[in-house]
């Protein structure tokens, strides 16, 4: 239960006795996880849909409701449900709060002097430390739920074996860009770690959170980048409002060059339900393919991993 919320501390059902554990998850990716690894055994509420921004989510009263009726609560942790922390910290009796990105050592993850000696949130953008999350997940249903741990380690062994040929078509397709032109420019500093792990330079017009707002000066600073390196073209998000991507469009013209906007990239939160880009496969490759497509000004892709 939350401490502060005013209701009365209870016991959650023993999971041997529930016909399925109740799960609630912050971001899409996370939700896309236990999906997989739970199964049928969990019931699982997303709280962020698609292009909800996770940096500046304020819960709702429905949502602490479901945080303190839950058996399970997965959250990815590093600040990046900022609004989210003090809840998430507070939570107490039966429901357990697991941070996912507790699985990934700490010399893995990025850690970027502006973001005020915290470090880089968007872990998902590297498919091998995503992959890392699934160890977490299923570790904490087993443990949660015993009598169905054989289960959760199938399915988590199948999972990532689907993000293992994931991982190899994000390579694939990356190398069909020339190394001088692998320069990703988005809305925000979200890639970085997809940057490190596939072989691109990335510039993101807000930084690491989008509580911070872009000026004039972060504008006409991106704009002469891109005009200078003569990059073809940037990518809005599908989570963060287009206007500023679209100012730095203006002022590169400005500048005698044109820069076109590539498409959308999903960076914080995932596509609809029920299609592609709302699974985390789909979600990276259609990233990965629109990237690509747009830096090289071909079309194109391989075949599609199995189980999006």
């Amino acid at each position: 239960m939350l401490i502060g919320t005013g209701c009365d501390p209870k016991r959650q059902p023993d999971a041997s006795t529930v016909d399925k554990l109740s799960v609630v998850t912050t971001i899409g990716m996370i939700t896309d996880v236990v999906r997989n690894v739970g199964g049928d055994r969990v019931d699982v509420v997303g709280m962020m849909g698609p292009g909800i921004d996770p940096h500046l989510y304020k819960p709702t009263a429905k949502d602490v409701q479901r945080l303190s009726s839950a058996h399970i609560i997965f959250y990815n942790g590093l600040h990046l449900e900022s609004k989210m922390g003090d809840i998430l910290a507070k939570m107490s009796g039966d429901t357990k709060a697991v941070a996912v990105s507790e699985s990934v050592d700490r010399d893995q993850l990025l850690k970027p002097p502006e973001f005020e000696g915290q470090y880089d949130p968007h872990l998902w953008f590297d498919v091998t430390l995503w992959m890392k999350t699934v160890g977490k997940v299923r570790d904490t249903l087993s443990e949660y739920d015993p009598d169905h741990t054989l289960m959760y380690w199938s399915n988590a062994e199948r999972y990532l074996a689907k993000l293992g040929e994931l991982h190899q078509y994000v390579e694939t397709q990356a190398a069909r860009v020339p190394s001088a032109q692998r320069v990703l420019v988005t809305a925000h500093d979200a890639f970085n770690y997809f940057g490190k792990a596939y072989g691109f330079e990335v510039r993101g017009l807000q930084g690491i959170s989008t509580a911070t707002e872009a000026g004039i000066a972060d504008v006409q600073e991106l704009a002469n980048f891109i005009a200078d390196r003569r990059i073809p073209a940037i990518f809005v998000e599908s989570s963060v409002s287009s206007r500023s991507l679209e100012a730095v469009k203006a002022a590169v013209q400005s500048k005698g060059f044109n820069v076109e906007i590539g498409g959308e990239l999903f960076s914080d939160a995932m596509g609809s339900e029920g299609t592609p880009e709302g699974t985390y496969i789909g979600m990276v490759r259609h990233n990965i393919d629109t990237i690509v497509n747009a830096l090289t000004g071909e079309s194109g892709s391989q075949t599609a991993p199995t189980g999006e």
